[in-house]
């Protein structure tokens, strides 16, 4: 598996959605981290969206985690980046 980083950016009527759609967003990710696939996962704390470091077998893999996210199906996110991430430290 390969690490990728998902950075959503929140559209306008971001953090009134957020309120409504977090309780999805988590147990989606709760699932995700149970099968091995999210290393690390929160918002910005300026409020302009969030990160996600994610496992995944290809970039596709990857972009398709990103899309069936709560906060990207139900607009919160304005924007979505999925990118190829190499971990250099701490070594693993």
């Amino acid at each position: 598996m390969e690490l990728f980083v998902i950075i959503g950016r929140d559209g306008p009527r971001g953090q009134e959605l957020r309120k409504v759609h977090r309780p999805a967003h988590l147990e989606r990710l709760k699932k995700l981290t149970n099968q091995g696939k999210i290393v690390i996962a929160g918002p910005f704390t300026n409020g302009a969206g969030s990160l996600i470091l994610t496992r995944a077998d290809s970039l596709e893999e990857a972009k398709k985690i990103a899309d069936e996210d709560p906060y990207v199906t139900q607009g919160i996110f304005e924007s979505v980046e999925v990118l190829p991430f190499r971990q250099v430290f701490p070594e693993t």
